[in-house]
Protein backbone atom coordinates (compact mmCIF):
# COMPACT_ATOMS: atom_id res chain seq x y z
CA UNK A 1 0.00 0.00 0.00
CA UNK A 2 1.04 3.54 -0.76
CA UNK A 3 2.69 5.65 2.08
CA UNK A 4 0.17 8.78 2.69
CA UNK A 5 3.15 10.88 2.55
CA UNK A 6 3.66 10.09 -0.90
CA UNK A 7 0.04 12.09 -1.55
CA UNK A 8 -0.10 15.54 -2.14
CA UNK A 9 -3.71 16.32 -1.00
CA UNK A 10 -5.48 14.70 2.17
CA UNK A 11 -8.44 13.20 -0.11
CA UNK A 12 -6.13 11.33 -1.75
CA UNK A 13 -5.13 9.47 1.20
CA UNK A 14 -8.66 9.20 2.78
CA UNK A 15 -9.51 7.34 -0.74
CA UNK A 16 -6.26 5.14 -0.95
CA UNK A 17 -6.72 3.58 2.87
CA UNK A 18 -9.45 1.91 4.74
CA UNK A 19 -12.17 4.45 3.88
CA UNK A 20 -11.33 3.35 -0.12
CA UNK A 21 -11.77 -0.31 0.70
CA UNK A 22 -15.17 0.11 2.51
CA UNK A 23 -16.65 2.06 -0.48
CA UNK A 24 -15.85 -0.91 -2.72
CA UNK A 25 -18.21 -3.36 -0.50
CA UNK A 26 -20.59 -0.39 -0.21
CA UNK A 27 -20.50 -0.07 -4.56
CA UNK A 28 -21.19 -3.17 -6.19
CA UNK A 29 -24.13 -5.37 -7.67
CA UNK A 30 -26.49 -6.09 -10.63
CA UNK A 31 -28.72 -3.13 -9.57
CA UNK A 32 -25.61 -0.44 -9.87
CA UNK A 33 -24.55 -2.27 -12.98
CA UNK A 34 -27.76 -2.18 -14.45
CA UNK A 35 -28.47 1.75 -13.94
CA UNK A 36 -24.85 2.30 -15.51
CA UNK A 37 -25.64 0.18 -18.14
CA UNK A 38 -28.57 2.59 -19.18
CA UNK A 39 -26.90 5.64 -18.27
CA UNK A 40 -24.17 4.72 -20.39
CA UNK A 41 -26.24 3.90 -23.14
CA UNK A 42 -27.71 7.45 -23.12
CA UNK A 43 -24.52 9.16 -23.00
CA UNK A 44 -22.29 6.87 -25.78
CA UNK A 45 -25.58 7.51 -28.14
CA UNK A 46 -24.37 11.25 -28.82
CA UNK A 47 -20.64 9.62 -29.39
CA UNK A 48 -19.05 8.06 -32.66
CA UNK A 49 -16.88 5.61 -33.84
CA UNK A 50 -15.38 4.94 -30.05
CA UNK A 51 -12.18 2.45 -30.15
CA UNK A 52 -10.26 3.36 -26.58
CA UNK A 53 -11.33 5.00 -23.62
CA UNK A 54 -10.02 5.95 -20.62
CA UNK A 55 -12.21 6.09 -16.79
CA UNK A 56 -10.24 8.45 -14.05
CA UNK A 57 -11.45 6.55 -10.34
CA UNK A 58 -12.69 3.70 -12.06
CA UNK A 59 -13.07 1.71 -8.59
CA UNK A 60 -13.81 -1.88 -9.55
CA UNK A 61 -15.24 -1.27 -12.72
CA UNK A 62 -18.76 -1.32 -12.75
CA UNK A 63 -18.80 1.59 -15.42
CA UNK A 64 -16.37 -0.24 -17.68
CA UNK A 65 -18.41 -3.47 -17.39
CA UNK A 66 -21.27 -1.42 -18.45
CA UNK A 67 -19.72 0.26 -21.44
CA UNK A 68 -17.98 -2.82 -22.46
CA UNK A 69 -21.69 -4.62 -22.71
CA UNK A 70 -23.05 -1.68 -25.31
CA UNK A 71 -19.21 -1.44 -27.00
CA UNK A 72 -18.26 -4.87 -27.01
CA UNK A 73 -14.48 -4.02 -28.80
CA UNK A 74 -13.39 -1.22 -27.00
CA UNK A 75 -10.35 -1.40 -25.63
CA UNK A 76 -10.26 0.31 -22.05
CA UNK A 77 -8.15 1.50 -19.68
CA UNK A 78 -8.28 2.98 -15.92
CA UNK A 79 -7.02 5.07 -13.45
CA UNK A 80 -7.82 4.20 -9.64
CA UNK A 81 -5.89 5.53 -6.08
CA UNK A 82 -7.21 2.74 -4.43
CA UNK A 83 -5.21 -0.70 -4.59
CA UNK A 84 -7.67 -3.11 -3.51
CA UNK A 85 -9.92 -1.52 -6.39
CA UNK A 86 -6.99 -1.77 -8.78
CA UNK A 87 -6.36 -5.36 -7.97
CA UNK A 88 -10.40 -6.14 -9.31
CA UNK A 89 -9.58 -4.53 -12.42
CA UNK A 90 -7.11 -6.15 -12.84
CA UNK A 91 -9.27 -9.20 -13.25
CA UNK A 92 -10.95 -7.99 -16.06
CA UNK A 93 -10.44 -8.78 -19.78
CA UNK A 94 -8.51 -6.09 -21.80
CA UNK A 95 -8.01 -3.43 -19.09
CA UNK A 96 -5.25 -1.48 -18.69
CA UNK A 97 -4.97 -0.44 -15.48
CA UNK A 98 -2.86 2.37 -13.73
CA UNK A 99 -3.30 2.01 -10.16
CA UNK A 100 -2.55 5.62 -9.11
CA UNK A 101 -3.58 8.97 -8.18
CA UNK A 102 -5.06 10.99 -10.79
CA UNK A 103 -2.63 14.03 -9.79
CA UNK A 104 0.10 11.38 -10.64
CA UNK A 105 -1.39 10.73 -13.86
CA UNK A 106 1.16 11.73 -17.03
CA UNK A 107 -0.99 10.95 -20.52
CA UNK A 108 1.70 9.22 -22.74
CA UNK A 109 -1.39 8.38 -25.31
CA UNK A 110 -4.54 10.06 -25.79
CA UNK A 111 -8.06 8.02 -26.02
CA UNK A 112 -11.59 8.58 -27.85
CA UNK A 113 -13.24 9.14 -24.72
CA UNK A 114 -12.09 9.93 -21.25
CA UNK A 115 -14.31 9.93 -18.31
CA UNK A 116 -14.98 10.77 -14.51
CA UNK A 117 -17.97 9.60 -12.86
CA UNK A 118 -17.70 10.81 -9.18
CA UNK A 119 -14.39 11.69 -8.96
CA UNK A 120 -14.32 15.27 -8.99
CA UNK A 121 -16.31 15.71 -6.02
CA UNK A 122 -14.26 14.29 -4.28
CA UNK A 123 -10.57 16.00 -5.60
CA UNK A 124 -9.20 18.59 -3.15
CA UNK A 125 -10.46 22.27 -4.91
CA UNK A 126 -7.07 23.55 -5.89
CA UNK A 127 -6.32 20.43 -7.44
CA UNK A 128 -9.20 20.70 -10.08
CA UNK A 129 -6.88 22.80 -12.53
CA UNK A 130 -4.23 20.06 -12.47
CA UNK A 131 -7.47 17.62 -13.28
CA UNK A 132 -9.11 19.18 -15.83
CA UNK A 133 -5.41 18.82 -17.72
CA UNK A 134 -4.91 15.86 -17.37
CA UNK A 135 -8.57 14.77 -18.72
CA UNK A 136 -8.41 16.99 -21.78
CA UNK A 137 -4.82 16.19 -22.47
CA UNK A 138 -6.31 12.07 -21.98
CA UNK A 139 -8.55 12.43 -24.86
CA UNK A 140 -8.34 13.34 -28.43
CA UNK A 141 -12.11 13.67 -28.85
CA UNK A 142 -14.46 13.31 -26.55
CA UNK A 143 -14.18 14.06 -22.39
CA UNK A 144 -17.52 12.81 -20.29
CA UNK A 145 -17.94 13.60 -16.58
CA UNK A 146 -20.67 12.52 -14.51
CA UNK A 147 -20.73 14.45 -10.86
CA UNK A 148 -23.10 15.92 -8.73
CA UNK A 149 -23.64 19.66 -9.74
CA UNK A 150 -23.79 22.74 -8.37
CA UNK A 151 -23.94 26.21 -9.86
CA UNK A 152 -21.35 27.57 -7.33
CA UNK A 153 -18.85 25.93 -5.04
CA UNK A 154 -19.67 24.04 -2.27
CA UNK A 155 -18.71 21.80 0.51
CA UNK A 156 -20.73 19.30 1.96
CA UNK A 157 -20.36 16.67 4.83
CA UNK A 158 -19.81 13.24 3.33
CA UNK A 159 -20.98 10.15 5.65
CA UNK A 160 -19.52 11.85 8.53
CA UNK A 161 -16.57 13.66 7.04
CA UNK A 162 -15.50 17.28 5.81
CA UNK A 163 -13.47 18.34 3.08
CA UNK A 164 -14.30 14.99 1.17
CA UNK A 165 -17.14 16.09 -1.44
CA UNK A 166 -17.19 19.56 -3.26
CA UNK A 167 -20.09 20.19 -5.39
CA UNK A 168 -19.63 22.86 -8.66
CA UNK A 169 -19.58 23.48 -12.07
CA UNK A 170 -17.25 20.93 -12.81
CA UNK A 171 -18.25 20.84 -17.05
CA UNK A 172 -18.38 24.65 -17.08
CA UNK A 173 -15.10 25.23 -15.53
CA UNK A 174 -13.48 22.85 -18.41
CA UNK A 175 -15.75 25.06 -21.05
CA UNK A 176 -14.07 28.04 -19.82
CA UNK A 177 -10.44 26.97 -19.35
CA UNK A 178 -10.83 25.29 -22.85
CA UNK A 179 -11.61 27.03 -25.26
CA UNK A 180 -11.11 24.35 -27.70
CA UNK A 181 -14.07 22.57 -25.87
CA UNK A 182 -17.65 22.32 -27.30
CA UNK A 183 -20.63 21.09 -25.28
CA UNK A 184 -22.39 18.04 -26.77
CA UNK A 185 -24.72 16.96 -25.02
CA UNK A 186 -25.97 16.96 -21.17
CA UNK A 187 -28.35 15.20 -18.72
CA UNK A 188 -29.83 13.95 -15.13
CA UNK A 189 -30.28 10.83 -13.31
CA UNK A 190 -32.88 11.10 -10.77
CA UNK A 191 -32.52 8.78 -7.31
CA UNK A 192 -36.14 8.41 -8.27
CA UNK A 193 -36.19 6.69 -11.15
CA UNK A 194 -38.01 3.04 -10.24
CA UNK A 195 -35.81 1.46 -12.95
CA UNK A 196 -32.63 2.79 -12.97
CA UNK A 197 -32.07 4.67 -9.86
CA UNK A 198 -28.85 6.10 -8.72
CA UNK A 199 -27.70 9.20 -7.34
CA UNK A 200 -28.73 12.51 -8.45
CA UNK A 201 -25.82 12.62 -10.95
CA UNK A 202 -25.35 15.24 -13.69
CA UNK A 203 -23.52 14.32 -16.97
CA UNK A 204 -21.83 16.45 -19.69
CA UNK A 205 -20.19 15.10 -23.18
CA UNK A 206 -17.79 17.40 -24.13
CA UNK A 207 -15.91 17.28 -27.65
CA UNK A 208 -12.35 18.56 -28.82
CA UNK A 209 -12.92 20.72 -31.77
CA UNK A 210 -14.71 19.31 -34.71
CA UNK A 211 -13.39 15.63 -34.38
Amino acid sequence: MVSNNQFKTEQEAFWSGDFGDEYIDRNRGDRILAANTALFARILSRTHSLHTLIEFGANIGLNLTAIKRLLTDIKCSAVEINQKAAAELRRMQDVDVFPISILDYRPEETRDFAFTKGLLIHIEPAQLPAVYSVLYCSSHRYICIVEYYNPVPVECAYRGHKGKLFKRDFAGEMLDMFPGLTLVDYGFAYHRDSNFGMDDLTWFLMRKGNV
